[in-house]
Order: structure tokens, then sequence, then C-alpha cells
């Protein structure tokens, strides 16, 4: 540090990363805790020989520089108590201690980095709890039992997620949700000796279900429980902790928000069904270019990724065991944040560069990975800001918000009006080219396609327009032959005539229908993987979708197909007559298991 820069940030003032004393003749007590709160927060600079005129409240009058009588002596006191047991870690290095000349003065510069995390918390005086300090603001404050606590088991490199649960088992997993992972895992791991074992061997050989093999005692690990299990022995467990999603885009008078999901006891809330029911509704509204691989949309862009791993990465860092911590997502019309309870285990300017930061919940980020989701380790931020940067949409924000003890990652979304018409079709439109309709007519159009059950004040919210300019497109699709109501109009649904969708100029260039266009992002099973079954086009959708969602329902088939209730249990019945599909359980509970010739 040179005179110049002391004299730049003595203009902004004392702040989270700047403390300065008189120091006139020795080091002060007060210097020790801002060492310890420096090193537990995210750093700074201690500059002693600055006489603070506490009264003053210009900031550039309010510090005067006064110089220190004896630099080494000061130097080499900094040094032996450093090495003492006053402080249970010295974490500087020579270079972090200098000597800057200035007015004809000489100060003292102390450089504290932020202190590793395996070596958190640094503390005064023999004693962790009343000896640890942390930075806020201008000031230095003592750390509570909990935030001690925190920077304890931040510090176990193995993470906390694979502690044995004591007294939870089987019993409290969710079935349902295993199941669903179960089939993912092997759609993703096809050929994996993991795929053939029971639920008990598949969770042990994840890190879900541990024996202790020093006092013989087993049971689910924290990662099993928080991932698969049921929401009541969650909230038993882990009463502190809780998950929620709030969209913001599109509100409509008073309304506080247009969709939620928290616990409400409708699903169990576990993170697998939080991840998965979440993550499409953040991505839903992300632009879509038109891409095609053979005979499969393919609507995957860089920011999709880069949003599947903010989630993850908000999930796999979250401290599971603070005290009241939310693991929250929102939606915003001009942006996404991830929120995480947990503070940043580096510095921020690491992580841009794509410093390793290991995990909390390392178990949980395996069990993510065998699926597909995660980047390798050091890459997930550098892989988020490539993306935006790639897109145009400003740069991500990435926030250590120290008072609440939350990570909180903002990634700006671009204007909707600046976005080709074509480029905001929702998630699984049609390929309608060619079809006699304008921008808005297809946006309406596919929302309808992508959703049976949409109303009109749904259809409002996402769009943004009119309830005139809905009722008027509506009418429109319906004369025209693109759509159909079935049913009453509260409770009916809205049925796509297919035949009258396709493309004429699809039919001209013999490239494939519909049908064949909107088989799920993400399922995998491309015409290949099919080939040999003696099914229809449709058929062939509905047994993709069954095999990427084992619990899924006549009506979820509908939503996602626009398929008619007959042909969809017309076609799940040759499905099962043909020995594809084999039903497990009870109609309500149960689930399909594919049949792997």
């Amino acid at each position: 540090m040179d005179e110049n820069t002391v004299k730049k940030i003595l203009q902004k003032g004392e702040r989270v990363t700047l403390e300065c004393k008189r120091a006139k003749s020795e080091v002060p007590k007060s210097v020790w805790e801002t060492y310890s709160a420096f090193a537990n927060t995210v750093g700074g600079h201690i500059l002693l020989g600055i006489e603070e005129v506490s009264k003053e409240k210009d900031a550039k009058k309010r510090f005067k520089i006064v110089g220190v009588d004896d630099s080494q002596k000061i130097i080499a006191d900094i040094w032996n108590t450093l090495n003492s047991d006053k402080v249970n870690e010295n974490i500087l290095v020579d270079s972090d201690v200098e000597v800057v000349e200035t007015n004809g003065v000489q100060l003292v510069c102390i450089h504290v980095p932020q202190a590793d995390w395996r070596i958190k918390p640094i503390y005064l005086n023999g004693n962790v709890y009343k000896g640890t300090y942390r930075r806020n603001h201008e000031g230095d404050y003592h750390c509570t039992e909990r935030q001690v606590r925190a920077m304890i088991r931040d510090s176990f490199e193995e993470g906390n997620d694979g502690m044995l649960l004591e007294h939870y088992d089987l019993n409290d997993i969710d079935l349902d949700t295993l199941h669903r992972y179960r089939t993912l895992f092997q759609f993703r791991n096809d050929g994996h000796v993991w795929n053939d074992v029971d639920d008990k061997t598949f969770l042990k050989n994840l890190g879900g279900y541990i024996v202790d093999r020093a006092t013989g005692k087993e049971g689910l690990s924290m990662a099993g429980l928080m991932m698969f299990g049921k929401g009541l022995s969650i909230q038993e467990r882990f009463a502190n902790f809780r998950m929620d999603y709030l969209d913001f885009c599109n509100l409509i008078g008073d309304e506080r928000y247009s969709d939620r999901l928290t616990y409400d006891g409708r699903w169990e809330n576990n993170i697998y069904q939080f991840f998965s029911r979440v993550l499409p509704k953040v991505t839903a509204d992300l632009p879509r270019p038109f891409r095609m691989e053979g005979v499969q949309r393919i609507d995957d862009t860089p920011q999709h990724k880069a949003v599947r791993e903010a989630f993850t990465n908000a999930i796999i860092h979250s401290d599971l065991l603070m005290d009241a911590g939310i693991l929250r997502i929102e939606k915003h019309d001009t942006k996404l944040c991830f929120r995480n309870p947990g503070l940043l285990r580096l510095p921020i300017e690491t992580i841009f560069e794509g410093g390793n930061s290991k995990a909390r919940n390392p178990k949980i980020q395996n069990m993510l990975r065998m699926v597909g989701f995660g980047e390798n380790v050091g890459s997930g931020f550098p892989t988020i800001i490539s993306a935006w940067k790639e897109a145009g949409w400003g740069e991500p924000d990435l926030k250590n918000k120290i008072e609440l003890d939350e990570v909180e990652l903002v990634l700006p979304l671009p204007d909707k009006n600046e976005i080709p018409e074509e480029k905001i079709i929702p998630q699984n439109e049609g390929l309608n080219e060619g079809l006699n309709l304008s921008g808005k007519d297809k946006i309406i159009y596919n929302l309808i396609k992508a959703g049976s059950n949409i109303n009109s004040d749904e259809l409002i919210r996402k769009t943004g327009f009119s309830h005139a300019t809905i009722e008027r497109v509506v009418k429109k699709l319906i004369d025209n032959g693109y759509i159909i109501r079935q049913g009453a109009k509260k409770n009916g649904y809205w049925e796509i005539e297919l035949d009258n969708a396709k493309s004429e100029s699809s039919m001209l260039l013999g490239e494939p229908s519909y049908e064949e266009k909107i088989i799920p992002q993400n399922v995998g099973l491309c015409e290949e993987l099919n080939e040999g079954l003696k099914l229809s086009e449709k058929e062939k959708m509905i047994y993709d979708l069954i095999k990427a969602e084992s619990n899924i329902n006549s009506g979820e088939l509908i939503k996602r197909t626009g398929f008619s209730h007959a042909t969809i249990e017309r076609a799940v019945k040759k499905l099962s007559d043909m020995g594809y599909i084999i039903r497990q359980g009870a109609k309500k509970n149960g689930y399909w298991k594919i049949v792997v010739n």
C-alpha cells in the first residue's frame, strides 16, 4: 500500500474492510478484536497512526493522519502477539504488515486476509465462544454461539450431510420421490449395477443410508432424509429449515405473488421434490431459440444450464443446520434470485475466478450430479457468468449478506419487450411455422398446448396481454380449428387439433410432424431408443413421459401432451398389454415400471 492508496481509502471512511486506530505509541488491544473480525468475515486493512474525529460528518475530514512514534516497535509487538496464545491462529505473512510514509509521518498497515474456512473461527484468549468476532459495517461485534457453531460446522471438510440420524430409517423415506429419482438415475446411468438393487442398498450406495461399523447403529443420513424424506419426518428433525419459491411476475392489482410453492402439506417437502417442481417454473420463460437434432426439439441453452447450476449451487451450499435457514428461489420480471442459508466459504473474487468452494452438502451434491445436475469442480460459477455474458443479459451479482447469514445470487433477465416474439414462446411449444397466426396468436396457442387446463386469467398473467386480446385470439384459434374446448368452461380443458396444427412447410419438406417434435425436454428418449417398438407417435410420446416420471398420472399426461382422456387411456392400455409398462401398487399411490427388453 502506498501514500496515494491510503489517502484514497480514507476518503471513503471506515467500513466492513477498513479500520483506523490512533496507536501513537503502542498497539491498541482492540486491534485484535478487529483481527478476529476481519479474518472471520471478508478480510480488510487496519491502519495504525490515524486519528478519527468522530464528530466530523464530512468523511473527507473525519480522519487525521498523525503517524506512529516507533513503527518498528509497533511491528515487533504485532508479531510477538500473533505468535503467542492471544490468538488461536496466525494467518498473516511478512508482506501483510508494512510501513507507509505519508505527510512526513509513518503509518503501519496490517492486511488481514479472510481466513481459510477450514481453520475458522479465528478467536482470542483461548475462548472460542467469547473470543470470536465478526465485522458488520464499521464495527467489530461478538459472534453469537449460533454463529460460532456455524463456522465450526463449516470447518469440516467432509461436510455435514453425511451424519447419521438415529431413529430415522426407510419408513421416513417418501418412496414416490425415491422412485422418481431412480427412474431418472436409470435413464442417466443405463446399465449401472445400482439399477438392479433394492431401495435400501441403493440409498446406501448413494450415501443416503449409513451403517456405523463401530457402534452397529444404522439409519438415514442427513442427505438421505433431506433429499427423499417424508415431509413430516423432515419437519420433525429439521424444523429450522424450510424451502420457498415465489413468482412475482405479471402481478395484477394488489396480488402479492402469482405463484408460490412452500410447505403446505400437499407435497413432501424434501429437496428433490422442491428442485423438481421449481426448476421448470424458473426456466419456463427463458428464451429458447429454435434448434433440432433429428426429430427432437432441443430446448436447452447455456442460460438454462446456468440456471440449473445456480439452483444446484444454492442447494449444495445451504447450511441445513442453521437456525431459521431458508432456501428461497424468487422469479421476477427482471431477474431470478437464488438465496441459501450460510455465508460464502471463499472470497467472492476467488469464486468468480473458478475457485473450488467445497460443498457443505457433498452427498447431496453427488446425488444431484449422478442424475445430471451440477458442473465439474471449479467450473460452476464461470459457467453462469459465461452464459449470461453470451446472452448479453447483464452481469450476475453474487452477494455475501453477512447480516442475514445468507448468500444471494441475482441473475438479470432481459426485457421481454426486447425479445423477438418467437423467443418467448414457452417450453414445449409447437413448431408452428406455416400456421396463419400472428406472434401473439402463437404465444397463446403454445401456452394452451403446454397446459390444457389453462384459463384466461393465467394467460393474461403469463403473457401480459389484455383480456380483450386473449378473448379475441382464443376465438380465432377455435374458429380456425386449432383448438377445441372439451367440457364445461370452469372444469373443462383444451384439446389441440394436431392434424390441423401441422405445418404446411413441414409436410412439403418432409420434416417430422408436430407430434414427433414435442418429445419432452430432458427425457432423452429420441427415435433411435424407440426403434423396434410398434407404437404410434402418440404412444411413443406417452411411453417416454411415463419412463421419465414413473409416478405420472392421467391428468398430468393430458396436460403435457394435449391429448384427450380417451387417447391417454387407450395408449396406456396398449403399452400395458404389449408388456412395455407394468403398474406397481395401487392406482392412486403406485407407479409405473418400465420393462427393459
